[in-house]
C-alpha cells in the first residue's frame, strides 16, 4: 500500500478528481469515479481495476484490508476533508473517492456465452440521465438481470452520477454498451430470446400476463418520450404496468424495478 498525504491540489496524480464534472475526458481516458463509502468499498472488493484513493485519513484504518488484499499496488492519497471539498467544488459527507479503470467492453455474444439460462436481460434506450441508469443498474444486480444493454444516445452507466446512484452495483453486471438496440434485438431474438418493452399503452398485455419464465430481456425506453418505434417493432410484445386512473406512467427507474421483480417472482415461483 502506499499512502501519500497531501496538503495541495496540484499534484498530476489528483488530476481525476479535479476533473470530475468532465465526464467526456474521463470516459475518454477510460476511467470513472467512485464515490461514498460503500462505492468505494464494492470496487475494493470488486475485480475491476483501482487506479488510486483519496480519502481523509480516518478512513484508511476502515480501508486497509481490502487495499492490502488487492493484486495492484493502489496509491492512496490522505487529505482533510475541507481539502477534498476545495478539490472537488462541492460538500462530501464522508470525503470518500476512488478512480477505477473502465473494464474491456463486453459483447453479445460474450454475454450470451458466460450467462445461465434462462436468460434474463434487460437493455435500456435513450436514457440521458445518468441517475436513472444507475438506479436501472442497481434494480438489474437486485433482480437477477444477468446483462444490460446500453443503446448508444443512453449516458454511461460508468458515469460519476451513475455510478454512485448504481451503489456500485455496476462492478457486478456486465454491460454492453453503444449498440443499436435494434438490432441488438433482432440478434438476441435470433436466439430465441424474447423482447418485451415495457410500454403504459392501455391496450398492451399487462404486466401479471406477461410471461418471464424463458429467455427474455425487457427493454425500457428515455424518460420523455418511451421506446421508439423501430425498438419497439423489434421486440415481440409490449406490456404495461396497470395503474389507477389518472397516472399513465412511472419514472423508469421505478417502472424497471417493478418489471424485473415480476420477473425474478415468477422464475423463483417456477
Amino acid at each position: 500500500m502506499q499512502v501519500q498525504e497531501i496538503d495541495a491540489l496540484e499534484l498530476p496524480e489528483l488530476a481525476p478528481y479535479r476533473t470530475m464534472r468532465r465526464q467526456l475526458e474521463h470516459r475518454q481516458r477510460g476511467i470513472f469515479v467512485a464515490e461514498g463509502e460503500k462505492v468505494v468499498r464494492r470496487l475494493l472488493e470488486s475485480d475491476f481495476t483501482v487506479l488510486s484513493l483519496l480519502l481523509p485519513g480516518t478512513w484508511l484504518r476502515k480501508y486497509e484490508p481490502l487495499i492490502r488484499s488487492r493484486p495492484e499496488k493502489v496509491p492512496v492519497y490522505i487529505a482533510e476533508k475541507s481539502i477534498l471539498e476545495q478539490l472537488t467544488g462541492f460538500s462530501m459527507f464522508q470525503g470518500v473517492l476512488a478512480v477505477g479503470k473502465i473494464p474491456r467492453a463486453h459483447t453479445v455474444e460474450a454475454v450470451l456465452q458466460r450467462s445461465v439460462r434462462p436468460y434474463l436481460f434487460a437493455a435500456v434506450e435513450g436514457l440521458s440521465n445518468a441517475e436513472n441508469v444507475g438506479a436501472i443498474v442497481r434494480n438489474c444486480a437486485a433482480f437477477g438481470v444477468q446483462a444490460l444493454f446500453v443503446d448508444s444516445t443512453s449516458s454511461s452507466p460508468f458515469l460519476r452520477r451513475a455510478v454512485r446512484s448504481s451503489m456500485g452495483a455496476i462492478f457486478r453486471l456486465p454491460v454492453v454498451e453503444g449498440v443499436d438496440l435494434a438490432q441488438t434485438l433482432d440478434a438476441l431474438r435470433s436466439r430465441n430470446v424474447r423482447c418485451l418493452a415495457a410500454h403504459p399503452r392501455t391496450n398492451n398485455r399487462t404486466l401479471s400476463e406477461a410471461r418471464f419464465c424463458t429467455d427474455c430481456c425487457v427493454v425500457f425506453g428515455s424518460e420523455g418520450c418511451g421506446i421508439s418505434d423501430d425498438v419497439l417493432a423489434a421486440c415481440d410484445e409490449a406490456v404495461a404496468i396497470p395503474m389507477v386512473s389518472g397516472v399513465d406512467s412511472l419514472n423508469v427507474g421505478g417502472a424497471a424495478a417493478v418489471f424485473l421483480y415480476e420477473a425474478s417472482r415468477q422464475r423463483v415461483k417456477t
